[in-house]
């Protein structure tokens, strides 16, 4: 098989209306995924009903968008380089927001070495740095006690604003919120240590990044090119699989939930640093809807100016070979009704490209159409 077909066989499975895998339960449906610059590589996060995103990457810039993502302000150093000289810090991962001191961006830091001792961890001390929102400028940080955790991977605030959470090798640690603070700021300030700790509750599939939904804490991760998005009851410990994804080449970033792109889960995914990747070939911000209804429309797309930052997607939706009326389809940021003959078209502004899904629904019925390569120049 030619690789631009076997790309094409497994970018269908991915975005198809049933489960990704035979594991996977089904709650949710990939409905495609923008692939946005190789600056968003680390994680996603951003304030609740907002239309602000916050991206860091590759390694310890900080990227703010427009929940279109279009971008507004970067900056390419968001760790001081006092701080990453005094402390070592190189990286930061998967972000949160609050709304603490009129809204913060948190910043897990870590120092990694490819090939250096304790696992690439040089310095073995984690912290939570606080960014502007606005301007992106680093206003401080504060360290965690390094006997309860070596580094900081990523951290997520509670839907309630009073806990951050991470982790330490298979548990999950919460901090105050209350104790990142400027009085807490190192290097004046002692490390602060946990207030909970849920042992053993990291998933099999590790973690990479956390948000929480409905007040559950979901949790993304991969095992070789098997990878799941896991969420967990904080007050138990009891966790269950959300979805899988098999067969994916490139590496698990952090989540986001919020509703933009056609989606309420987003997840990033990194390309493949040697090989082809799944959602390349730049960084593939990947799209999930919930998976309400069943299946039982079918969905066929066509795009014209595919290769343009405005291009138009004719839809036709069927039911048994019968045109259906009243549907309602959505591609990206895109939304429309099909009329009496059962077709629609979408006007699109993208302003990255991506490779996406047309999803309908009318009356307890849902379809997805096969993917389209949109957006350009």
């Amino acid at each position: 098989m030619r690789r631009a077909a076997f790309l094409l066989v497994l970018i269908a499975s991915l975005a198809a209306a049933a489960p990704a895998a035979a594991r996977d339960p089904g709650r949710w449906l990939l409905t495609g995924w923008s692939s946005v610059p190789f600056g968003y590589w680390q994680g996603v996060t951003g304030p609740p009903g907002a239309g602000s995103l916050f991206f860091p990457g590759p390694q310890h810039g900080l990227h703010r968008t427009r929940s279109d993502l279009r971008q507004t302000a970067g900056v390419d150093l968001a760790i001081p380089p006092a701080v990453a000289s005094s402390e070592g810090y190189n990286h930061i991962g998967d972000p949160s927001f609050d709304g603490a001191e009129g809204g913060r961006v948190l910043l897990p830091l870590e120092c990694y070495t490819a090939g250096g001792p304790s696992g690439g961890n040089t310095c073995g001390t984690g912290s939570i740095g606080v960014a502007d929102p606005e301007s992106l400028a680093f206003r401080y940080y504060v360290k965690l006690d390094p006997a309860e955790i070596p580094k900081a991977m990523w951290v997520e605030s509670s839907p309630d604003g009073s806990l951050l959470w991470t982790s330490s090798g298979s548990d999950l640690l919460a901090y105050r919120a209350t104790d990142v603070t400027p009085a807490a700021a190192a290097p004046a300030g002692a490390p602060i240590r946990s207030v909970a700790r849920l042992a053993g509750a990291v998933p099999p599939s590790g973690v990479t990044g956390g948000a929480f939904r409905g007040g559950r804490l979901l949790l993304a991760g991969s095992t070789g090119t098997t990878y799941q998005i896991w969420s967990l009851d904080t007050a138990t410990g009891t966790r269950r699989l959300e979805l899988e994804l098999e067969g994916v080449r490139g590496e698990a970033e952090g989540v986001h939930v919020a509703r933009f792109m056609n989606g309420e889960l987003h997840w990033v995914i990194a390309p493949a640093l040697a090989g082809t990747s799944t959602f390349g070939p730049s960084v593939g911000l990947l799209h999930f809807a919930r998976a309400s209804g069943r299946p039982g429309l079918r969905v066929s797309a066509r795009a014209t100016r595919a290769g343009t930052r405005r291009p138009r997607v004719a839809v036709r939706v069927r039911r048994r070979g019968r045109p259906v009326g009243g549907a309602r389809v959505s591609l990206a940021d895109a939304s429309d009704r099909t009329n009496r003959r059962g077709r629609a078209t979408l006007r699109l502004s993208l302003e990255v490209p991506g490779t996406y899904s047309v999803l309908a629904r009318r009356r307890g019925l849902r379809g997805l159409s096969a993917p389209l390569r949109l957006g350009g120049r």
